[in-house]
């Protein structure tokens, strides 16, 4: 019974790192790389601090993502 619990306690670990990574990718590199970049006019429809606070608060949303993910790693059982 323990190695069925371990594996989705493991699955559960993956999906919500990857739901992290997404909010990475999706909320961190696109914007900076679109805004570097100037796709679409960014640079002068976006302001630097309103990129800034989208940054901050996907970067907020990714690193919870991951320590959930690290806490529910913790309920493995030997």
């Amino acid at each position: 019974m323990n190695l069925v619990f371990n594996e989705q306690i493991k699955l559960l670990a993956t999906a919500l790192n990857t739901a992290a990574t997404s909010c990475f990718t999706v909320g961190i590199a696109t914007p900076v790389a679109g805004y570097i970049y100037n796709i679409g006019s960014l640079q002068t429809t976006l302001s630097p601090w309103s990129l800034g606070l989208g940054v901050t608060g996907w970067l907020l949303a990714a690193i919870i993502l991951h320590f959930l993910a690290r806490r529910a790693l913790k309920g493995l059982k030997p």
